[in-house]
């Protein structure tokens, strides 16, 4: 118990500096309760969200991860945003929109008297210098979402203060989708931007329900309710995010009230949450957890080699055993409710005894795997668990499996440099369109394509993909792509994770979207 009051007390003091330094950031300070409310009102007003790792940052165009997603989109917001329960676009930023019948050219009406959280104006000119910042000649290899969603666009122009003009090198059937995304497409103030180098990974300033307040390393993100905030404001007036590395300590963190909402569970502690009266949040999942191969260094350049390996690794066996029918052993690598999917794409079946021939004749011996240590919305179990369930079905081939493991901001590094034979990853879909799943094949950035794979019919059929016009003939394009991807074993596709959270029953209003991140402006505490 005295654990739990100390960090009751800490969190009430976050509270509390919050209020003080939410006039700083150019909002108005939250009310001081009366000495009757006292503590229990700044507990009432303050949801507390433990999730695994900390965020890699917090300046959208910079980061490329579901934890960072998670904040950002409630202190940012883009032009665009998605429907509540699908990735149907609706009008944010911009009220309403035009595109030219070539689809080379999309004019946006943007909503007049909005302001960043500085206090400055987000207009035309804020818009264009957002995406100015990620195309040529000013983009930079450390903007990973920059070419997903702004890849396509030649140039913008500000019309005049509420009205912008993107113009296209080629058609782009996406580009509205992506403009709702968490990541690459949120407007920052431009302020915040000149005055931070370029980089508010610190310093996030957005137009959105949440100010930033502070960020303690290692331990929580204090979000403080923006006042001024142009649309419907959020019901709760503090948000933390605090960061439990270890799945069973957030779970005892929900049922001790240290926590309002929890992520990152798996099936083994859902009869443990709702036994102590709290509730479960589950949804399918637009995402795939797979393993990856790295196709420039031998011995994986080879696509027999890869096979081999595969075919030592008996999927749906290994996802009944780790998520226990909270996942589904996946046939592809899109969601089986994604545009292009087909139940006909036929994986590398498991059979081991042609692993153990092939790869003894191969002469592979052992294998060097890296992974993570934290659990994530497509992996549940965390990548250590399923890194060492592989390691399990390549011992019984002959191969000895070496595992690294790091916490999430380390891997994304070691990811990024290289040294691996295989990874483990997963991608939770940002846009609900199948290019944006395919495309990680072909993306430059290592961090994004970690199979490292460059093989240029796929990168055409890719190109043709995004340029088709939606309908059948597009979705074949993403199944042929889905085949080759199959025939050369780049992945091995794992499963399809059912989202799960676990929540205190006085929490109102809760919700994941499907593309993996949390509105929390509309949630209270009964």
């Amino acid at each position: 118990m005295k654990k739990r009051k100390r960090l009751l007390s800490a969190v009430l003091a976050a509270v509390i500096a919050c209020s003080g330094l939410a006039a700083c950031s150019g909002g108005k300070g939250a009310s001081s309760g009366s000495p009757a409310s006292g503590t229990k009102s700044r507990a009432q007003d303050t949801l507390i969200y433990a999730q695994g790792a900390d965020p890699r940052g917090l300046d959208p165009a910079l980061v490329d991860d579901g934890e960072s997603a998670k904040i950002i989109v409630n202190i940012y917001e883009g032009l665009l945003k998605y429907n509540k329960d699908s990735t149907e676009v609706e009008p944010c930023l911009a009220e309403s929109w035009d595109v030219s019948k070539d689809g080379l050219t999309y004019t946006f009406h943007l909503k007049k008297g909005v302001k960043f959280h500085d206090g400055t104006d987000f207009n035309a000119d804020a818009v264009k210098f957002n995406i100015d910042r990620q195309i040529p000649p000013k983009v930079t290899e450390d903007m990973g979402y920059a070419g997903f969603v702004f890849g396509s666009v030649k140039s913008v122009e500000a019309v005049d203060p509420y009205t912008v003009k993107i113009n296209m090198k080629a058609a782009c059937t996406p580009f509205l989708n992506n403009l709702a995304m968490s990541l690459g497409a949120p407007m920052i103030s431009p302020k915040a931007l000149q005055d931070n180098q370029n980089n508010v990974n610190e310093h996030p300033c957005g137009t959105g329900p949440y100010k930033f307040v502070s960020w303690t390393k290692s331990q929580n993100i204090v979000l403080t309710r923006n006042d001024n905030y142009w649309g419907t404001k959020a019901v709760t007036k503090n948000v933390i995010f605090k960061f439990i590395k270890d799945n069973s300590a957030r779970v005892v963190a929900l049922n001790n009230g240290e926590a309002d909402v929890i992520d990152g569970i798996d099936a083994t502690v859902v009869s443990q949450i709702q036994s102590a009266g709290n509730k479960i949040y589950e949804a399918p999942g637009m995402n795939i957890n797979y393993m990856a191969y790295n196709t420039t260094k031998a011995p994986f350049t080879d696509a027999k080699a890869r096979t081999a390996v595969s075919q030592a690794v008996n999927v749906p066996e290994l996802v009944k055993s780790l998520y226990q029918g909270y996942s589904d052993p996946a046939t592809s690598v899109m969601p089986s409710f994604m545009p292009g999917y087909d139940a006909g794409i036929k994986q590398v079946p498991y059979d081991a005894a042609a692993a153990k021939s092939a790869l003894a004749a191969a002469g592979i011996k052992s294998v060097h795997m890296i992974t993570y240590s934290n659990p994530r919305p497509y992996n549940t179990a965390n990548g250590q668990a399923l890194a060492e369930a592989v390691q399990g079905y390549l011992s019984k081939v002959g191969v000895k499996a070496v595992i690294d493991s790091y916490d999430w901001t380390t891997y994304k590094e070691k990811v990024k440099a290289g040294d691996y034979d295989i990874c483990f990853y997963g991608w939770t879909g940002d846009n609900g369109d199948p290019d944006n799943f395919m495309e990680l094949m072909t993306d430059k950035d290592p961090t994004m394509n970690v199979a490292r794979y460059n093989n240029p019919a796929f990168k055409a059929l890719i190109d043709k993909g995004v340029a088709a016009p939606a309908g059948d003939a597009r979705n074949k394009i993403y199944t042929d792509l889905e085949n080759m991807a199959a025939k050369e074993a780049v992945w091995l596709p794992i499963s399809h994770g059912k989202t799960l959270c676990g929540y205190r029953s006085n929490v109102k209003d809760f919700y994941y979207h499907m593309t993996g991140v949390v509105f929390l402006s509309g949630v209270s505490k009964g």
